[in-house]
């Protein structure tokens, strides 16, 4: 179902999400022209793109938060978008830089220790393995969450994140492998 909107005068046809480069350009220009629905779409198209990003690097409880900011600041800056067919690479690098200002702002946070009462072992099992998959490169680290925890398919990867599919093959197969040993998997 395409979306005809009318800026300046002029009618813009919004093809559905994820219908290439030219939709998505026309989303980024009805977007600086205040249309709230096209930034809606994008946040649909990109949350679990930012969530995975910020996933590998800050700890899971701040995640959510830090997602809307990430939004709220492209939101905000988007006119200085050059490439409107970039947004993916933009606004993961505007996750990448809030993670680093959070982890420079954040206080030590004290874990409790693992004998403690309560709490779900399913839970503390998936905590470990994201502890190992955030110590794995930041390629393969972003790629994996976007994978394994965001259920996005490799080309879905590939257009949101602007890595080309054999990138993202690559990374996928490679961060699976480093993963495995990490946890002593043996692959059959």
């Amino acid at each position: 179902m395409e979306h005809v909107l009318e800026l300046s005068g002029l009618p813009v046809t919004m093809a559905p999400a994820g219908a290439g480069r030219e939709a998505l350009a026309a989303t980024i220009r009805a977007v600086v022209f205040g249309d709230r629905d096209a930034f809606a779409r994008l946040y649909a198209d990109y949350v679990r793109l930012v969530h995975a990003i910020l996933l590998g690097r800050v700890p899971r409880r701040d995640v959510d938060d830090l997602v809307q900011e990430v939004f709220i600041t492209a939101y905000q800056r988007i006119r200085e978008l050059r490439d409107p067919t970039a947004f993916g690479g933009w606004i993961a690098t505007i996750a990448r830089n809030r993670a680093t200002d959070y982890l420079r702002q954040s206080r030590e946070q004290v874990e409790l220790p693992d004998e403690m009462p309560g709490g779900d072992p399913i839970e503390a099992e998936t905590i470990a393995v994201l502890d190992i998959v955030r110590k794995l490169p930041e390629a393969y680290r972003e790629t994996l969450l976007m994978r394994l925890v965001e259920g996005m398919s490799g080309s879905e990867i590939a257009e949101r994140s602007g890595l080309t599919p054999a990138s993202v093959r690559v990374n996928l197969h490679r961060g699976m492998k480093m993963l495995r040993e990490q946890l002593g998997w043996r692959h059959e």
